[in-house]
């Protein structure tokens, strides 16, 4: 209908937001200050399996400021446990289908057996230590080697979003087939979340209505699933998030402490503040599984692949049928006529595993993309000419086309960026000093989930010539607040720094929970739709007004810029039109929703990964000195916040090759590491020279914008990089994450 002159989209713009967080006036969730707030702390189990027989609180209870010990015994039954992670749509998303102190079974460490609720946290936590807990003890299950003989194949896994077994041919004629075939089992360590910021929740009742502070990736979330667990309706919740310090899956779903913070409050009368400890994030807002993945490939001499058989071990807890979808890109982004994937679980004494940065697609292209590399090392062949000889334009699971890909010029453009021309292929023939040079390359990938429900905001233009944007989700790191700011503007055809956004709130309009790189797309289609509509609505109000210069003018042949409404030589500025007709603001909504039923087109965000490693042979170190990572996700909203996010990707996955791991102890199914000082993740000393480049491709079926995201696609592929680029160097391929010293002595 009408145009503007877009500018600020994929300009590389400063957050919005930076000066607050850097000078400590950006507040997060545990820095609301509410009066009169209560602090809990909570009591986990010391057991892994078994049951609670006795709880003595009465030590606890005669400390002085404590003011409730709750447990099984005395804590509210919920109304109705929600299914787990029916879609990613911000509909009631709880962590697990189970919910602690409803009963005195203990199914993992560190499961909630008690809350401590005092008048300082200093005295919860202290009064928390004369809790007293019996238990009659089961031997627990946590380890792969203690489940495999018991496991078994679901018939859904992931939130019952992924089939357990996927096949199309016949994987065992693709194999006899095949002139060369490769076999690895691949192992993996499992991991924990860690961000910055801790799960909590500040829970204030005023009569019957609930206010939420709550760390979460979506409001909206946590209001549905709060409302069914304790039985009130979601219109007496409000949810609060507008700072999140990090969250990278553990804050997607909504765990227990949520909903036990408001129980909390509702018990004592007044605000309660419940914060996790870092030991207790580790047993409390899920994990990354420990897993086992076996991968055989076939193919033809020329490269071509005959055949697939991609199988996956992992624990799941009593209660809930969860595995990382790791098998999921393996039957997709190669040509391949013959393909095979299976999981198998095995229950264990442990909490739901949940989404972890990249889940499955990590995990899984970490086994693929090694083996495909063994592949060409068999057959003579360069790495990046074996993958475009198996190269697809369609998935080849179902057969549909891409929406986009770009993925043929990330290889190149990422083979001409990192040098890969000169490589020798030859393992163990560089060497600097006693250093071990090594050279490895990966295809990256990712899906583009759409939302299931419809996302929603709204603009507001006031008199003064400055606007507002609002939508409910908050900003847990990604600098959404930023590129929002730069849809809106573009949107109504205004300069940025007269734009704002408003977010973090379910009292504003609807918004998924931002998860599986679907939140730039779904709420810049929202954005986009609610400042176009707004723009809209003042061309029209503009050309029948009679005191308007554009009287009468065709509104198709309108152009805004800079608030300005221009048809040929006529104009009328945003804000003279508002004042003219006495107006203080004007306002519009804006609704997107993904296309009903199935869509002929399948959407994934495609790259490639390379990497450079030195490696002591004698010692057994690995150093990662370089890394280049060339991405294709589709229109790029803000260059810089782009390049953060995918190079954070990256360095989590030199840390997931090179460093995270916990294990759990077979005989007390605790954690062998609780602490940022035993879980170790990368730091500045770890972190090499990293090169992230971005091939805009255009996308008209993905949302409005062509936007696919890019908070998972980084960490996909890295460690495979690194991992091939460690087999270069020394001629050693691990099938291990993380590769350790001794897996190199």
């Amino acid at each position: 209908m009408t145009t503007t002159t877009p500018s600020a989209i994929g300009q590389p713009l400063d957050r919005v937001d930076g000066r607050a967080k850097v000078t400590g006036h950006a507040r997060y969730s545990a820095e609301i200050p509410v009066p009169d707030t209560a602090y809990a702390y909570v009591v986990g189990s010391r057991v892994a399996a078994g049951r609670v027989t006795d709880i003595d609180a009465s030590a606890a209870r005669a400390e002085e400021g404590v003011l409730t010990v709750l447990t099984h015994r005395n804590l509210p039954r919920i109304a109705e446990q929600p299914p787990l992670v029916p879609s990613l749509a911000g509909t009631a998303a709880p962590g697990q289908t189970f919910f602690p102190m409803q009963d005195d079974t203990v199914h993992y460490a560190g499961q909630q057996i008690a809350i401590v609720v005092a008048d300082t946290w200093e005295r919860a936590q202290h009064a928390a230590r004369l809790v007293r807990v019996s238990y009659e003890e089961t031997a627990p299950v946590t380890t792969l080697d203690q489940g495999r003989d018991r496991a078994y194949v679901p018939r859904r896994i992931f939130g019952g979003r992924t089939p357990g077994r996927l096949e199309r041919g016949d994987v065992e004629t693709g194999l006899v087939d095949a002139d060369v075939r490769v076999e690895g089992t691949f192992t993996y360590a499992a991991n924990n979340h860690n961000p910055i910021e801790p799960a909590c929740t500040t829970a204030q009742w005023e009569g019957d209505e609930l206010l939420l502070y709550d760390t979460t990736q979506g409001v909206n979330a946590t209001q549905m699933t709060v409302s069914r667990l304790l039985g009130i309706p979601m219109s007496r919740i409000r949810v609060m998030s507008h700072h999140v310090g990090g969250s990278f899956g553990c804050k997607a779903v909504i765990h227990a402490h949520s909903a036990l913070a408001a129980m909390a409050a509702r018990e004592v009368g007044r605000p309660v503040k419940l914060v996790l400890t870092r030991e207790q994030m580790f047993t409390s807002v899920g994990h990354r599984e420990e897993q086992e993945q076996h991968l055989t490939l076939g193919a033809k001499r020329d490269g071509r692949l005959t055949a697939i058989r991609h199988h996956k071990l992992s624990p799941t807890s009593h209660f809930d049928d969860w595995a990382e979808p790791s098998i999921g890109l393996s039957s997709e982004i190669y040509a391949c006529p013959d393909y095979e994937g299976v999981y198998r679980l095995f229950r264990a004494n442990t909490m739901t595993p949940t989404f972890m940065r990249a889940p499955g697609r990590a995990s899984g292209m970490f086994a693929l993309e090694c083996s495909m590399d063994e592949l060409a090392h068999e057959l003579g062949m360069d790495p990046i000419e074996l993958r475009l000889r198996n190269h697809t334009d369609v998935d080849a699971m179902s057969g549909r086309p891409w929406s986009s890909s770009g993925l043929r010029e990330c290889y190149e453009r990422g083979a001409r960026r990192f040098g890969w021309s000169g490589r020798d292929p030859r393992p163990g023939a560089r060497r600097d000093g006693d250093w071990l040079i090594g050279t490895g390359m990966a295809t990256a990938c990712y899906p583009v989930a759409p939302p299931a429900n419809p996302q929603r905001a709204r603009a507001r233009l006031y008199a003064d010539g400055t606007a507002v944007v609002q939508a409910a989700t908050p900003d847990f790191g990604t600098g959404v607040a930023t590129v929002m700011t730069q849809v809106a503007a573009d949107g109504l055809g205004m300069a940025v720094d007269r734009c704002r956004f408003e977010n973090g709130d379910t009292d504003l309009p609807n918004i998924a929970a931002a998860v599986g790189s679907a939140g730039a797309g779904m709420i810049s289609a929202a954005v986009h739709a609610a400042a176009t509509a707004l723009r809209e609505q003042l061309i029209k109000r503009a050309v029948g007004d009679p005191g308007s210069p554009l009287h009468g003018a065709d509104p198709v042949d309108v152009v805004v810029r800079d608030g300005v409404m221009t048809a040929g030589t006529a104009s009328d500025a945003y804000a003279d039109l508002l004042r003219r007709n006495f107006q203080p603001d004007a306002e519009a909504s804006g609704q997107w929703s993904p296309p009903a039923g199935e869509v002929p087109y399948r959407m994934m965000t495609f790259g490639a990964q390379f990497a450079e490693v030195a490696v002591d042979a004698e010692l057994g170190l690995v150093r990662v000195r370089r890394m280049t990572g060339v991405f294709a996700p589709g229109r790029v909203l803000n260059a810089k916040t782009a390049r953060s996010q995918l190079m954070g990707g990256m360095l989590w996955g030199l840390g997931q090759a090179l460093l995270e791991a916990n294990y759990m102890d077979p005989g007390t199914g605790r954690w062998a590491n609780s602490s940022l000082g035993e879980y170790l993740v990368a730091v500045n000393a770890d972190a090499p020279d990293v090169d992230v480049e971005l091939i805009e491709v255009e996308d008209v079926i993905v949302n409005p914008l062509g936007v696919k995201g890019v908070g998972e696609i980084g960490q996909v592929g890295a460690a495979a990089a690194i991992a091939n680029a460690v087999h270069h160097a020394t001629g050693r391929r691990v099938r291990k994450l993380p590769i350790t010293i001794e897996d190199l002595l």
